[in-house]
């Protein structure tokens, strides 16, 4: 493969599971390189080589903490600043990569709207380009686009989505749940708040859309307890399982009289997520619009 130019690649969550993993899988590409990696705030790991801390060796690139974040990314000329962390400290992270100019890859879920709201706001005034998506893996990707196709087609079918993960994931429903919620909402115009029905908390990101019709009363239930009566016809449902060390399962439920039809993916390795980054890498340093938040389906080609 021809090389222009080397993509300077810098890693937060530095010593994660998710992080570790895109960091040995940079180290395998001929266009990109690891240039920076930042740990947590004031984090054990500071000044540690990466490489060793992974498990692949020294690669002369020392952990940095959270605090270091400007003047890493300054200092390395970083084209592309990797975030799988959690929301509340992704936040303060791609601000400060949209301020030093610095273009962002984030995998981050369970981001709220007030949350989404700022982070869209940095990169537009700093203009520089960003793929978020709650889930990158390509097979995912392909699901969300199939189940759309399938809420249009039985559109008068219940809908169900199911999601399970490992018991430490500390937000429900998951970033890809809501995603699906999302998907198939807007194809049948079903759409309302999602955090409003979730007693958990969690906020959706459907955005502020006046073509799109809001059916009367909630369209989405999280969980069913109690004497809740007959299914209202037009909600969507989803649940959340917690347990084991699940990567991610995500089903829809499509159930009509007399049968019923259910698409699942499931993410066996967490190298599903760091495949998808990969090419997220390159898609936001080529390709991506400037000031714009593009998602995995822009990248992959898929529209949905």
């Amino acid at each position: 493969m021809e090389i222009d130019k080397v993509i300077k690649v810098a890693v937060t969550g530095a010593g994660g599971r998710i992080s570790s993993k895109i960091i040995k899988t940079i180290l395998k590409q001929g266009d990109m390189e690891v240039v920076a990696a930042i740990g947590a705030p004031n984090t054990s790991l500071e000044g540690k080589d990466v490489g060793e801390v992974i498990g692949v060796g020294k690669i002369n690139i020392p952990i940095n903490s959270a605090q270091r974040l400007a003047h890493v990314l300054k200092e390395k000329k970083a084209d592309v600043l990797v975030d799988f962390t959690i929301a509340n400290s992704a936040v303060g992270t791609i601000q400060t990569a949209a301020e030093c100019g610095v273009n962002v890859v984030v995998g981050t879920t369970g981001l709220s709207d007030e949350q989404m709201t700022l982070i869209s706001e940095s990169i537009e005034e700093n203009n520089i380009k960003a793929v978020i998506s709650p889930n990158m893996a390509v097979g995912v990707n392909v699901f969300f686009k199939i189940i759309k196709d399938l809420a249009k087609t039985l559109s008068d079918y219940d809908i169900e989505i199911i999601e399970a993960h490992h018991k430490h994931k500390l937000d429900a429903p998951s970033g890809t749940a809501c995603k699906a919620y999302e998907s198939i909402a807007r194809e049948l115009e079903r759409v309302n708040e999602l955090g409003r029905a979730n007693k958990l908390g969690k906020a959706n990101k459907l955005g502020k859309d006046d073509k799109l019709k809001t059916v009367k009363g909630e369209s989405c239930v999280c969980g069913r307890q109690g004497m809740v009566g007959a299914r209202s016809p037009g909600e969507i449902g989803v649940h959340a399982v917690r347990g084991g060390d699940i990567v991610g399962d995500h089903t829809v439920l499509f159930a009509g009289e007399g049968e019923r039809l259910e698409i699942t993916h499931r993410a066996g390795s967490r190298q599903a997520f760091v495949t998808g980054a990969i090419k997220a890498v390159r898609y936001v340093n080529t390709k991506a619009l400037e000031g714009k938040i593009s998602e995995m389906a822009d990248v992959l080609g898929i529209k949905v």
